[in-house]
């Protein structure tokens, strides 16, 4: 088997992590608070990285560890709308508008980092935002609260992405290190506000929500984040766009089988014409053309 068809393999397994990482956090939250839930996780996430990665983490630079603090604030404010997204709406929603972030990203890139967007961001605008009100209006044309939370964390999501990749390109920065270090801050953010608004971290109560947690926190975050980098080393990032696409699909899926979620009608055609934007925002159209001649 080709290294490359590995890591597409490898990174699909982290994608369908993710799609049930929406089901795991609706089980988490019976017993744990937001911050709680999120400080667990990446604290857990942290240790397990560092461990499986102890010989690339000696030595941070001062500015890996300077940037590793801003750059997971962005990313706590991700995780934080993200986990309120799944308390207020359905698990198919969360999934389908928190994978925007690949559409927001140019939006913010352009407007906040002033980087030329594709011309194509045009026309996956116009069917991204014809998706999300299938998806998530009412017949008030009103979007329930846990829908604004998502797009929300898909914004802060994008805002992550482009301040990391201004950190990146400062050479005395270390990308992997960097990477490593945002759990830890975010784990160490999220245990202070959960104590700052409840006064204590509310730990699982039974092995049902801690297997959960420990899944999400070992599998959804931890390794995933070492199995990503890893195999982006293999595979090219057309690939890898595409791929991660497929998060809400997968999302979607496990809603309707193990929670027994169903959408309205339009909300599914919504939710095809998100994945269709994503597709369309991540797929090179002209590299594909070149390399049928």
């Amino acid at each position: 088997m080709k290294n490359s068809l590995k890591a597409d393999i490898m990174l699909l397994v982290v994608t369908l992590c993710w799609g049930v990482s929406y089901i795991l956090i609706d089980v988490c939250l019976s017993e744990m608070t937001n911050m709680g839930l999120n400080a667990v996780r990446f604290l857990v996430a942290f240790f397990v990285a560092y461990i499986c990665a102890f010989k690339k983490m000696r030595q941070p630079s001062r500015e890996t560890l300077r940037y590793a603090f801003f750059v997971s604030i962005a990313l706590t404010i991700v995780y934080i709308t993200a986990t309120y997204g799944v308390m207020y709406t359905s698990l198919s929603n969360c999934g389908f508008l928190n994978a925007l972030s690949t559409v927001f990203t140019p939006i913010v890139g352009f407007l906040v980092f002033k980087k030329h967007p594709e011309k194509k961001i045009v026309p996956v605008v116009i069917i991204c935002m014809i998706g999300i009100g299938l998806i998530s209006l009412d017949s008030t044309f009103r979007p329930a609260l846990g829908d604004i939370f998502c797009i929300g964390c898909a914004v802060s999501y994008a805002f992550h992405l482009q301040i990391t990749d201004n950190a990146v390109r400062n050479e005395k920065v270390n990308a992997f290190q960097l990477g490593v270090f945002q759990l830890g801050f975010v784990g160490i953010y999220m245990l202070v506000l959960d104590f700052a608004l409840h006064g204590s971290l509310a730990v699982p109560q039974s092995g049902k929500v801690l297997a959960a947690a420990l899944f999400l926190a070992i599998f959804c975050t931890g390794l995933s984040f070492i199995v990503q980098a890893v195999a982006q080393q293999y595979t090219s990032p057309n690939h890898v766009g595409v791929i991660f696409a497929l998060e809400p699909v997968f999302s979607g899926i496990a809603a309707f089988f193990i929670a027994g979620e169903v959408l309205l009608p339009r909300a599914y055609v919504g939710a095809a014409l998100m994945i269709a934007s994503l597709f369309v925002m991540e797929v090179d159209f002209k590299s594909l053309g070149k390399n049928k001649a």
